[in-house]
């Protein structure tokens, strides 16, 4: 950290010190391509993935007050409803729901990789 009142020669000798460390001045790289990078070396892409499936089903259904729970396993979506009415009105929509959900999910904003994941059945119960 630089003092205050530090003053030009003491700035040149610590960029000299950081060069001579090994330390090099790099491109700027923007905060996108920094959290993309992020997510991908820590390996978050697939519990992001998830989330926003789990996000996307109260936005696309609209039943995301009645839903339970919520899971996710090899293309398979089981959401549990608490109410019977609206389960069997959803039951009858189901082609469009996935429909919309994989439209949905389409687009990854984050990993930028589109089409992790998608949804070929969906369970009600």
């Amino acid at each position: 950290m630089i003092p205050a009142q530090a003053s030009s020669r003491d700035c040149r000798v610590m960029a000299y010190e950081s060069r001579k460390n090994g330390l090099r001045r790099q491109e700027a790289v923007g905060m996108e391509e920094l959290v993309r990078q992020f997510i991908r070396d820590m390996k978050l892409t697939a519990g992001l993935d998830r989330q926003r499936l789990y996000d996307a089903w109260g936005t696309v259904s609209g039943a995301g007050r009645y839903t339970l729970d919520v899971t996710y396993h090899k293309g398979v979506m089981t959401c549990v409803i608490s109410s019977s009415v609206i389960r069997n009105q959803l039951y009858f929509q189901r082609e469009g729901l996935i429909a919309r959900l994989n439209e949905h999910l389409a687009s990854d904003v984050l990993s930028g990789e589109a089409g992790a994941l998608t949804v070929t059945n969906l369970i009600l119960r």
